[in-house]
């Protein structure tokens, strides 16, 4: 199994001021790395409305390469603008996965609008940056990937990656809505498409990960590294209700694979779990893996969802050792 130490919480939120629109939530970290900083997206929100109801931003924070812990700079305002009236990414931008493609910086993005038989449906845009990573311009005012016939609803959780010059997005997608406590739950699994160009996708519309704590069992967050011959994917997965809590919410898998299609799930690998106290003690979920001076790190979020910011795990060895 893989051996994570984590090294403790990264950044905090509610610590942030002067930025009405970053009070909470700092979820679904993923990284670009430079030459003497990495930058830190994530997701936030300000305070909900009077109704309840809360928007999603994504942000960025730049912390110092030979330090992760050590935070240089933080975005002055979202990297992306929430859609106009009635489209799809009117109420958040949420979550968000970067790449390079030459001088520019890709961004896949979940885009959030409002129901009302359920609370929410989610399509995932793209928009793209000059200015590395600073700010972002949308693609267009529609989803690049949206539901469709045999993906009904929550397209969401884009990650994107290139591999032998195609691109792969990992992703998930809505199987059904249950209702739990007069609440409307989505359930939904991990998938994949393809694309020459990043624009056009070719869907596999199929699940890429079987289902272990239940058949309804929820899956998010599919993160994929290449290293020793085969493909790594950690990702999260939860109970498809009563998950708010330590003994059914989110917790941390991993799979295998040799050619991105067929995966084996071993999750007594995955090497990292809930602490016996502290902020990341009744959940761990949606990890980001990435390397940097030979060194194997995971950023990932604790309890709440990442409602108090992430944390960070050092691999012990190297992933290609498992």
């Amino acid at each position: 199994m893989f051996k994570w130490q984590k090294l403790g919480k990264v950044f905090t939120p509610q610590d942030v001021t002067n930025r009405p629109w970053l009070k909470e939530f700092a979820q679904a970290p993923a990284t670009l790395i430079f030459d003497d900083f990495v930058r830190v997206y994530f997701s936030c929100r300000p305070p909900a409305d009077e109704s309840g109801q809360y928007v999603s931003h994504s942000a960025y924070i730049d912390v110092d390469r030979a330090d992760l812990f050590k935070v240089r700079h933080i975005s002055e305002r979202p990297v992306l603008e929430l859609g106009s009236l009635g489209e799809f990414d009117q109420f958040g931008t949420y979550p968000i996965s970067v790449a390079r493609d030459g001088d520019i910086v890709r961004a896949y993005y979940a885009g959030w609008t409002r129901c009302e038989s359920v609370p929410f449906n989610v399509g995932i845009g793209l928009a793209l940056s000059t200015d590395e990573g600073r700010t972002f311009v949308k693609a267009g005012r529609g989803p690049v990937l949206p539901y469709s016939p045999d993906e009904p609803f929550v397209l969401s959780g884009p990650k994107i990656r290139r591999f032998n010059n195609t691109w792969y997005l990992f992703y998930i997608a809505g199987s059904k809505w249950k209702m739990a406590d007069g609440r409307a739950e989505p359930v939904y699994k991990i998938r994949l498409a393809t694309s020459e160009d990043g624009i056009r996708w070719t869907k596999l519309n199929r699940n890429l990960i079987n289902s272990i704590v239940e058949d309804d069992e929820a899956q998010a967050s599919p993160d994929v590294i290449f290293a020793g011959g085969k493909y790594h994917m950690f990702f999260c997965y939860r109970y498809s209700t009563n998950y708010r809590g330590k003994e059914k919410g989110y917790r941390i898998g991993y799979a295998s694979s040799v050619d991105l299609i067929n995966w084996h799930r071993d999750d007594s690998k995955a090497g990292l779990t809930v602490s016996d106290t502290g902020w990341d003690d009744e959940m761990v979920s949606y990890p980001h893996v990435f390397e940097i001076d030979g060194k194997t790190y995971m950023a990932y979020l604790g309890n709440q969802v990442g409602r108090n910011g992430f944390g960070l795990a050092i691999l012990d060895g190297k992933l290609g050792d498992v």
